[in-house]
Order: structure tokens, then sequence, then C-alpha cells
């Protein structure tokens, strides 16, 4: 795990970590401090701490668990099947070389 610190004249300052798996992960000054201190009590999650893509408000983002990433070939398998219907769809229509 990979972690650097970030902050700057506006912002709390805040520390970027990496997981094994690349997620990146930015963690506030006030969160660290409180899992170093007290780490046998689970704390309810606040406003400040809720996943901002879990807000109701989000409705295609999903940030999912370690490990549950969906993989890169969908993407590739949805692009090849997206060019073969465009081409398809093409090939149809008189005139185009």
């Amino acid at each position: 795990m990979t972690s650097q610190h970030t902050s700057s004249s506006k912002a709390a300052p805040t520390k970027i970590v990496t997981t094994s798996t690349g997620r990146i992960l930015r963690i506030s000054a006030e969160e660290v401090a409180a899992a170093t201190r007290a780490p046998a009590a689970p704390a309810a999650p606040t406003a400040a701490s809720v996943d901002p893509a879990r807000r109701a408000d989000v409705l295609f983002r999903v940030r999912r668990d370690e490990g549950h990433e969906l993989s890169a070939w969908w993407m590739i398998g949805a692009f090849v099947v997206t060019s073969g219907l465009v081409i398809l769809l093409l090939s149809g229509v008189p005139g185009v070389a």
C-alpha cells in the first residue's frame, strides 16, 4: 500500500492511500486520527464519511467493494459488438463505398 500526504491553504490536509488492487482512497486527517485512537468501536457513517458514489442523486456510478470491480474485458467486448453493429448497419446504406 502506498500513501502520500497532501495539503493546501484552503482544504483540510488529507492522506492519499493506494490499495493493492490500485484503488486510490483519500482519507482526511480526522479519519486517520479516529482510526488510530479507538479501533475497537465501529463508528456510524456520518455525512462527511459517506461515499459520494452512493448518494441518491448519482444514477449510474457505483463504487464496488475491493475485488469486485468490473473487468476491462466487458468494455472491450462492448466496443467490438458496437463496432460490428455499426458496420453491419452501414453496409445496408446504398451509395456508400
